[in-house]
C-alpha cells in the first residue's frame, strides 16, 4: 500500500514544507486539484456531497497545478506528483501537452496526469469551452497528447483537433502515467483504457466494490498491466485497515494524515507532526523489510 498527502485546500505558503516532509517521510506522492476560478453563484450542484454543495471555503486557495508541481520538483528528490483532477478539456491540449511533459522532463519523470471531464459547467462557459463535448473532447485530446509526449516527428487527426508534422520537445523519458476520475461506467472505462483510477472519499468497503468493477472493466476490454486504484478512506485508521483495502484492489490512499492526530484545523507543525506520526504508525508497519 502506498500514501499519498493531498495538498487540496491547504494555504499557499504552507505547500513547500509539506512537500519536503512527504519526501523525507516515505510517502509516495502528491496530489495536486484543479480549478481555474471559483464561481460565488453556481446552478450547477457538486457532485460529491449530498446535498450539492461545494467542500472548500471560499477563501480556498487554488494554485495552478502544474505551476505548484514544478515549484514542489524543485525542492524534493523522490516523491511523485499527480493531480486529483486536472480538467484537461477546459483547455487547449498542444498546451497541456507541453506543461505537463515539460514538468515530467524537469521533475525526473515523477509526475502522472490525473484527468477528469469537469463538473462546473459555468467554469467551461467561462474559459469558452464546449460543456456538452467534455467527454469526447477529453479521449481525443488524452490520444493526442500521448502522441505529442513521443519523440520525433508526429501526426495527428481527430474530431476535435489535428496536427500537421510536427514535434514537441523536450519529450519525457518514460511515458506520464494517466489517472482518470470519475464513478460513472464511463469513467470507469475510461480509466480502464488508461493507468489508473483515482477516487474520492469511501469507506473500505465502497472501495474495495470500486476496485473490482474496475478489474471487471479491464477484463472486458483486455487490458493488460499495471493499474492504479487510489482513493481516500474514510474508515481505514490502523494498519489492517489499510492491508483489508489493498487485499481488495486499492493500490494507494490519499490522504491528510494530520487529521487523525489533531483535526483539519491543524497549524502547519502539527500538519507535519501528523504526518510523522502517520508513517510511523502505519507506512512503516506496512512496508517491507529490505
Amino acid at each position: 500500500m502506498r500514501f499519498s498527502i493531498v495538498t487540496a485546500f491547504q494555504p499557499c505558503d504552507q505547500l513547500v514544507p509539506l512537500a519536503r516532509a512527504a519526501d523525507e517521510l516515505g510517502y509516495h506522492a502528491i496530489s495536486v486539484p484543479d480549478h481555474v476560478v471559483d464561481l460565488e453563484v453556481l446552478e450547477t450542484p457538486y457532485p460529491y456531497t449530498p446535498d450539492g454543495k461545494r467542500r472548500w471555503d471560499t477563501d480556498s486557495e487554488w494554485p495552478d497545478p502544474w505551476v505548484l508541481i514544478g515549484t514542489l520538483a524543485a525542492v524534493t528528490t523522490r516523491v511523485r506528483f499527480f493531480t486529483s483532477v486536472y480538467v484537461n478539456a477546459l483547455r487547449n491540449p498542444f498546451q497541456v501537452a507541453k506543461t505537463v511533459g515539460t514538468a515530467a522532463v524537469l521533475s525526473g519523470d515523477r509526475v502522472a496526469l490525473g484527468v477528469g471531464i469537469g463538473w462546473c459547467r459555468e467554469e467551461f462557459e467561462l474559459l469558452g469551452q464546449d460543456f456538452r463535448t467534455r467527454g469526447r473532447r477529453t479521449d481525443e485530446g488524452l490520444a493526442l497528447m500521448k502522441a505529442l509526449w513521443q519523440p520525433g516527428w508526429t501526426e495527428f487527426e481527430g474530431e476535435f483537433y489535428s496536427a500537421p508534422r510536427m514535434m514537441m520537445n523536450p519529450s519525457p523519458a518514460a511515458p506520464i502515467p494517466i489517472y482518470v476520475g470519475g464513478l460513472s461506467e464511463v469513467a470507469f472505462a475510461r480509466a480502464a483504457r488508461h493507468d489508473g483510477w483515482v477516487g474520492d472519499i469511501y469507506t473500505v468497503e465502497q472501495a474495495v466494490a470500486h476496485a473490482r468493477r474496475l478489474q471487471e472493466v479491464r477484463d472486458e476490454q483486455g487490458a493488460t498491466g499495471d493499474f492504479q486504484v487510489i482513493t481516500a478512506l474514510s474508515d481505514a485508521f490502523l494498519p489492517e485497515h489499510f492491508v483489508a483495502a489493498e487485499e481488495g484492489g486499492v493500490t494507494e490512499v490519499w490522504t491528510m494524515p494530520w487529521a487523525y492526530y489533531h483535526g483539519l484545523d491543524a497549524t502547519l507543525a502539527q500538519k507535519i507532526d501528523g504526518m510523522e506520526r502517520f508513517a510511523a504508525d502505519v507506512i512503516v508497519p506496512l512496508t517491507p523489510a529490505g
